[in-house]
């Protein structure tokens, strides 16, 4: 069947259960849908469909499986490695009507809300209760929480406070055959297996997720940060370390390098130190008390590790600013390449200057730039390679970039991915980590779930061909050559 007629069918069928203005499948109309925050891979899906109620999601997805249709669902495609890239063959299920909070209990200190909710909105519904969300992406203006569970997503207090996996309590979804499904419980606890955990971060392979119960934090009565510069990325790397070493853990502990601060600085001008090679952002919350020992504690750990500079926030306005960087990495990077690739690995910690090293040796082999910013507290990076995508050579040389990173990552003792998910964008890389057998287990749980591999096929689980044909070409660092990677 070729894809207009595949088209076709699927139009019919979805017709019958969604209405008029919850279907699109022309052209004009799917091209807004056709990537997420990974641009630089695009598909046009067959149709898109935008439900508003749980049973036009349970009716479409009834339609797909009875068709075996691949169905893709999305929120507000903020994600960065290509977890909402639309299927060729299938429909992109767009959940972004789902915006509504449905309750929130300030003496439970929960909330239970849609997945088209965004992540900052849960926050300001709390706020007149004295309540917070925990975890902020830097995309939490506009991420939804449905693709904050499919993610993971952290931010840049998740050290203290924890990924959304530990701000999740229930989750509410559907089966590809239509089928209601919850997981967690409101209670403290939930009877049976913890499959809560498996759903979160399972980038919607096992499930379509309408509903998510989260636990809000009350507001901290006081928050100040420390901007810590450093004239070496080692001493900077061993900062964080020491830190942790000393017992403490901050409510934010961020790294950047020399270059990111720089195109920080020109865009929102945070006050950042822009002689440091490296600066630490270190935040302490809680009662004027604490914070007040944190910081004198936080300020002497920073000097024994070579600190040349300390700026601590006067007040929450300057507080606000020093983050206000740090969460416009990303815009602050386009505003001076074309396109950026942001890689998402996790290291040990004591690794960090040692990776920064090796990122700058493989500036020179791709002949691409390389912007550096980290959740240092808990060693994910975030490498942002600068690159043209207009150009195919420097697209290619940025795929084997990133890929090098990611490799080097494991090589160190870490993962491919800390919160931004595999996606299409690490599937190589999956088969550096991850062993035959293992990623065959991970296939059975899926389709445990999804018999027919109809939810987000293709990404995430690589094939074992694919694994084969990777592992021909031995990407490694320092390669010279350019040899072409196996595509999705």
């Amino acid at each position: 069947m070729n894809r207009q007629e595949a088209q076709a069918r699927l139009v019919q069928a979805l017709q019958a259960v969604l209405p008029a203005h919850a279907l699109l499948w022309h052209g004009e109309d799917t091209t807004p849908y056709e990537c997420d925050g990974l641009s630089a891979y695009r598909e046009r899906p067959l149709a898109v469909a935008l439900p508003e109620t749980e049973d036009q999601v349970a009716a479409v997805l009834r339609c797909c499986h009875a068709l075996q249709v691949p169905v893709v669902a999305r929120g507000a495609g903020t994600g960065l490695s290509g977890g909402a890239l639309p299927h060729a063959q299938g429909l992109t299920l767009a959940l972004a009507r789902f915006n509504r909070i449905l309750e929130l209990d300030p003496l439970a200190r929960t909330a239970r809300v849609q997945c088209g909710v965004r992540n900052l909105a849960i926050s300001e519904a709390a706020a007149p209760h004295g309540l917070y969300y925990a975890p902020d992406p830097s995309s939490q203006i506009a991420c939804t929480i449905g693709g904050n569970v499919a993610e993971n997503s952290g931010g840049v207090h998740c050290l203290k406070y924890g990924l959304t996996l530990h701000n999740v309590m229930r989750v509410r979804g559907f089966t590809i055959k239509g089928e209601a499904v919850e997981f967690g419980s409101e209670a403290l606890d939930a009877a049976g297996l913890d499959l809560l955990s498996v759903l979160v971060g399972s980038e919607g392979m096992l499930a379509v997720v309408t509903e998510v119960t989260v636990k809000l934090w009350p507001k901290p009565v006081l928050a100040r940060c420390i901007m810590a510069s450093f004239d070496d990325v080692r001493k900077a790397g061993a900062a964080v370390a020491h830190i942790i070493a000393a017992g403490i853990i901050p409510a934010g502990l961020e790294m950047m390098d020399k270059p990111m601060t720089a195109a920080v600085e020109d865009f929102v001008h945070a006050g950042y130190d822009l002689d440091a090679e490296a600066i630490l952002l270190c935040e302490s919350d809680g009662t004027p008390e604490e914070v007040a020992e944190e910081i004198e504690r936080m300020q002497a750990v920073l000097r024994e590790s070579g600190a040349t500079q300390l700026t601590v926030s006067a007040d929450e306005a300057q507080r606000l600013r020093f983050w206000s960087g740090r969460k416009n990495a990303f815009p602050a990077s386009g505003r001076i390449s074309p396109d950026y690739m942001c890689m998402d690995s996790t290291i040990p910690r004591k690794k960090l200057a040692e990776i920064l090293l090796a990122i700058a040796e493989m500036e020179k082999t791709y002949r691409l730039r390389c912007c550096n910013v980290f959740h240092a507290g808990d060693g994910n990076l975030h490498p942002l390679i600068l690159f043209d995508a207009n150009d195919p050579d420097q697209l290619h040389r940025a795929e084997l970039f990133g890929a090098d990173i990611l490799e080097t990552s494991v090589a160190m003792g870490g993962t491919v991915t800390g919160e931004h998910g595999v996606g299409v964008e690490k599937l190589n890389s999956m088969c550096v980590q991850f062993s035959p057998e293992e990623l065959a287990q991970m296939g059975a749980l899926k389709r445990a779930f999804d018999p027919l591999e109809l939810l987000n096929p293709g990404k995430v689980i690589p094939t074992l061909h694919r694994c084969a044909e990777y592992g021909k070409m031995h990407v490694k660092r320092g390669m010279l050559a350019f040899p072409e990677l196996p595509r999705f």
